[in-house]
């Protein structure tokens, strides 16, 4: 069973930077999306961004809410993905999840329908 471990999380005031690690216990598929969400408190999970397999063609893609401020990568050579956040703001606020699904090819910030994900991180960004 493939496990997705986030860490990273923390406390930081507002404008400030954080970077989210997120460790995949085992890559078992050749192409694949991964991405990264958050749900805060009494709001509805958001895909804030996605990014595919090595050798993809397509570039990361983000959410409106992160597009400039946030920066996903991956190192695939150690079952690595991060998500690089600067500029924070308060209503960045949320518990920050990793997922991976199979597949590749068209991983948008808003697919929703990984079949892996981690237990999350929480930020807390104060004003």
């Amino acid at each position: 069973q493939v496990q997705l471990t986030e860490s990273g999380g923390g406390s930081v005031q507002s404008g400030g930077s954080l970077k989210l690690s997120c460790e995949v216990s085992e890559m078992i598929y050749s192409s694949y999306c991964m991405g990264w969400f958050r749900q805060a408190p009494g709001k509805e999970r958001e895909g804030i961004a996605g990014i595919d397999s090595p050798g993809s063609p397509s570039a990361a893609d983000y959410a409106d809410s992160v597009n400039g401020r946030f920066m996903i990568s991956r190192d695939s050579a150690n079952n690595m993905l991060y998500l690089q956040m600067n500029n924070l703001k308060p209503e960045d606020t949320a518990m920050y999840y990793c997922a991976l699904d199979p597949g590749g090819g068209y991983c948008p910030a808003g697919k929703d329908d990984y079949r892996h994900w981690g237990q999350g991180t929480q930020v807390t960004v104060s004003s």
